[in-house]
This record gives structure tokens, C-alpha cells and sequence, in this order.
């Protein structure tokens, strides 16, 4: 459940261990969507708190609006975009590429809530399908 890893290093460790591939399916996709809730509370809840940093407060600022800036013309072009963006960023199984960092998009670019746990939510079953496919299939070989 390391940010780095997530369910791309926990169902291979498991399914290698012996755990059954959909005990261990279930468990990893399972524990990686109550990630996202964990993530955008954790950050909607500390976020309120240090804005009263005048420090954090002009940072913040600062970045954000950078980032929108970048992100406001696909946002009007194509609305559904963001969502299908994460879904795909969090469903490609490479390190880095997964709830962890999506919901953490997400809340910068102040994505539908909703929405977004339902695309990153996709994208983790993607993902963990993939990976399952894949180390059952190389374990296979040897």
C-alpha cells in the first residue's frame, strides 16, 4: 500500500506468497479505493488548516493557479476529459501512476469529488486486473 507501489506491488508479493489471485485481487483493489477517500479528506481537512499559513496560503495560490491555468482549456473543450484522464493515468500499472497521485490531481484541480473517486476507482480495477492477468501469467511460465 506504499505510494509507490500500491496494488502493482501487492498483488504480485501475494499471489507469489501463495495467496489465493482473487483473495488477493480483492484485497489490494479493495484497500486501494479507500485509499482515495482517506486521501481527499486527509487533504480537504489539513488544506483548511494551513491556509491560515500566510506562507502555504501564497504558495498554494501561486501553484494552483498555475495549474489551472494549463488545465481550464480542456476543461472547456471536453468536460469528461479530466475523468477519463485519471482513470487511464491510474489503470496504466507503472509506479506512481495510481490512487495515491490521482486523488491527489484530482483535489489540486478541484475535480468533482464524486466523479473523481468513480474514475480513479475504474482506473485501480483496470489496473489490478492487469496485474493480476500478468503475474498469473508469468508465474505460469515458470
Amino acid at each position: 500500500m506504499l505510494p509507490v507501489s500500491e496494488l502493482r506491488g501487492g498483488i504480485p508479493f501475494a499471489i507469489l506468497g501463495g495467496i489465493n489471485p482473487v483473495l488477493a485481487f480483492l484485497s489490494c483493489v479493495l484497500a486501494n479505493i479507500l485509499v482515495i477517500f482517506l486521501i481527499i479528506g486527509f487533504l480537504d481537512f489539513l488544506h483548511v488548516h494551513f491556509l491560515k499559513i500566510s506562507l502555504y496560503r501564497k504558495i498554494f495560490s501561486f501553484f494552483l493557479a498555475r495549474i489551472r491555468k494549463k488545465t481550464d482549456l480542456i476543461e472547456e473543450k471536453l468536460p469528461l476529459y479530466g475523468y477519463f484522464a485519471l482513470t487511464i493515468f491510474v489503470a496504466i500499472p507503472l509506479p506512481i501512476t495510481g490512487a495515491w497521485t490521482a486523488s491527489l490531481i484530482a483535489w489540486i484541480l478541484d475535480l468533482d469529488r464524486r466523479k473523481s473517486i468513480l474514475a480513479i476507482s475504474l482506473g485501480v480495477i483496470i489496473a489490478g486486473i492487469a496485474v493480476t492477468l500478468t503475474t498469473l501469467g508469468i508465474n505460469s511460465i515458470f
